[in-house]
């Protein structure tokens, strides 16, 4: 409807396989993969309660502007995929650096380009390619599951999704599928439309009544910029922290793997202990230094 390409709505399978709490290393977020100040520039709030990067609906009427923004400005929609894989303004530098000033489409740019952004975009061109044509590639694919069928109800106070469940005989995953963007897994204390299984939404409304009010913890955090010869066993002892606390509020993974220069969130105040810090360059059994 808005006039772009019908290919681009395979964007999201193709960075994340549609799934809505995707983080990459970057801290791009959601099915679109929005990186924060880009979400906020499009209209996608997060709070405590709510990041909308995570809902599907939302994030793609960003990712239409944003997409429509960047073909806007670079001309083409290959150079505007660039820009959407790496940041147009890290494109914009290097058209800016091209010594022929009409040699700035993605195919005269994609040696300049970061190496991912140069694979990224004709992979992207094939999979379409290939999803519009399975046959002809050898391909089998499933048939697509049908549109998702919900109600939507206004509630005003804050609850746990699991409450809620509970009321409505539902297993509460259930409300956390269809409210991905839901970041407690619970309402916010606003105004806020809950989606809900087709046909529950009448009793979804008595139901709300009787749920107990639920307030989220105040989380205080504090932030540390990994140095080289940081590990994140060094990290929490000198901050009187644990590995699994700073993992979890920084969803990583793999706690060996940490990037110099990598801003990491540090719960509780963040008052280091000097005698804990780690000498520069060791490396703990929590995990390999950084810069190693």
């Amino acid at each position: 409807r808005e006039g772009l390409p019908a290919g681009l709505s395979w964007l999201p399978v193709f960075e994340r396989w549609v799934t809505a709490m995707a983080l990459s290393p970057a801290r791009a977020l959601g099915p679109w993969q929005f990186i924060s100040s880009t979400g906020y520039r499009f209209g996608l709030r997060r709070d405590r309660y709510v990041d909308e990067r995570m809902d599907p609906v939302k994030s793609s009427r960003a990712a239409v502007q944003y997409l429509g923004e960047l073909h806007s400005f670079f001309g083409d929609w290959t150079t505007a995929l660039a820009a959407y894989n790496c940041g147009e303004a890290r494109v914009q530098n290097i058209i800016r650096t091209q010594r022929i000033n009409y040699l700035d489409n993605f195919w005269d740019l994609y040696r300049q380009l970061p190496g991912e952004t140069a694979r990224f975009v004709p992979r992207f061109i094939a999979a379409v390619l290939i999803i519009s044509n399975p046959e002809r590639f050898g391909f089998t694919l499933p048939e697509p599951y049908p549109p998702l069928a919900f109600d939507t109800v206004t509630v005003k106070t804050p609850f746990k999704l699991s409450s809620l469940a509970a009321k409505l005989g539902l297993d509460p995953a259930e409300l956390v599928f269809l409210n991905p963007e839901l970041r407690q897994e619970s309402t916010p204390n606003y105004d806020y439309p809950l989606r809900v299984p087709a046909g529950a939404a009448d009793r979804a409304v008595l139901a709300v009544n009787d749920l107990p009010k639920w307030i989220p913890p105040e989380i205080e955090t504090s932030v540390h910029y990994v140095k080289k010869g940081d590990t994140l066993g060094a990290i929490a002892r000198r901050y009187r922290t644990s590995v699994g606390a700073i993992q979890r509020l920084n969803g990583l993974r793999n706690p060996r793997m940490l990037r110099i220069g990598q801003r990491l969130k540090i719960p509780g105040r963040g008052l280091a202990a000097s005698s804990a810090v780690a000498p520069s360059g060791r490396t703990s059994r929590s995990g390999a230094a950084a810069g190693n």
